[in-house]
């Protein structure tokens, strides 16, 4: 055997009774499992979905638009009374109305008027959620430059707007889960 061969063969022993050693400490030190969260709870997130039924707002020149996105978004909470049923994944499309202050309105839901029972659970769950989101507001700054050149703000306002959300319901690992989907077009 000569130096090289047994040079690596020593490393791959050292290493292999390292890769042991951090395998073995792994196991020592890992902490027990968290408990289980309750089955009556629900994980969400959002984002928004485009529609072109609406118009976006048109800017004119020297115009800037800023703000309109969510800054508190609670997530809708699974329908407790249909917990027991786990029924196939169910979704709310919604359109949030926001004031000037960045405040939801309205709740506008699709086909509301002809939903079932089951349907009116999962809306209710949406509409009591998004009444108590709050977006940053719609900001339109306009700006103009002097003589020289230079750039300054001359006038600025808030505007209401809205945003299309999908909320989704589901199931995951045995445990009720809602979400929103949205994309991050303009608000209109």
């Amino acid at each position: 055997m000569d130096a090289t061969y047994r040079g690596g063969w020593a490393l791959a022993q050292w290493m292999g009774m390292g890769g042991l050693g951090f395998v073995l400490a792994g196991c020592v030190s890992t902490p027990p499992a968290a408990p289980a969260r309750p089955t009556t709870e629900g994980d969400t997130s959002c984002h928004a979905v485009a529609k072109d039924d609406l118009k976006h707002y048109q800017l004119a020149l020297g115009q800037v638009a800023t703000g309109a996105t969510p800054r508190e978004h609670p997530a809708p909470t699974y329908p407790p009374s249909l917990l027991d049923r786990q029924l196939p994944p169910h979704e709310v499309e919604a359109r949030l109305i926001v004031d000037e202050a960045g405040k939801v309105t309205e709740v506008r839901i699709a086909d509301e008027a002809q939903v079932d029972a089951e349907t009116r659970l999962f809306d209710e769950a949406v509409r009591a959620a998004a009444m108590q989101w709050v977006f940053a507001p719609l900001h339109v700054s306009q700006w103009a430059a002097d003589a020289n050149g230079n750039t300054h703000q001359v006038g600025s306002e808030e505007r209401p707007f809205s945003m299309d959300y999908v909320f989704r319901f589901a199931w995951k690992d045995g445990k009720p889960v809602a979400d929103a989907s949205a994309s991050p077009h303009a608000p209109r």
